[in-house]
């Protein structure tokens, strides 16, 4: 029996710069339903990156998601006994998530500093093909040419 079909929310552009990218990043970075003060967070980053990195905010996070956005991924595949890590191509919802997430868990992995300025370090960094999440990026890349060999499993 198949499983129900999920439906795609409609996500509303966020209020400051009416961008759905970024309302999409302020429900990444909300925690326990908080959406206010993930706005607070996101927006001061914007703030930090154009006043100390003297940038374009929004430009610049475009420019950062899809830097660290991964082509390939690899997938955890059980055949006769044995489990292989078998190289996929990554959807297009899941590169932004990905990305999201890698972004985030570095800018929190950090310490000391308020997590707008985190943020905002790893969102420039990423930009420039830098920091943390273009390392995990590509991490995920050189797993999946390492196992290229089990390319013929993905199906």
């Amino acid at each position: 029996m198949r499983r129900k079909r999920n439906i795609k929310r409609e996500i509303i552009p966020d209020p400051k710069y009416g961008n759905q990218m970024i309302a999409k990043f302020i429900n990444y970075v909300m925690r326990k339903g908080k959406k206010t003060v993930a706005q607070k967070v996101v927006y001061k980053t914007f703030d930090v990156l154009e006043k100390k990195y003297k940038v374009d905010p929004v430009a610049t996070f475009d420019l950062a998601i899809k830097n660290a956005s991964p082509l390939l991924e690899i997938k955890a595949r059980r055949i006769g006994g044995a489990t292989y890590q078998v190289p996929r191509e990554v959807r297009g919802e899941r590169k932004m998530q990905l990305a999201y997430t890698w972004i985030l868990n570095s800018a929190r992995s950090k310490k000391g500093k308020p997590m707008a300025e985190k943020l905002a370090e790893e969102l420039f960094a990423a930009s420039k093909g830098e920091g943390n999440a273009i390392k995990k990026k590509m991490d995920t890349h050189r797993m999946a040419e390492a196992n290229k060999a089990f390319a013929h499993f993905a199906w």
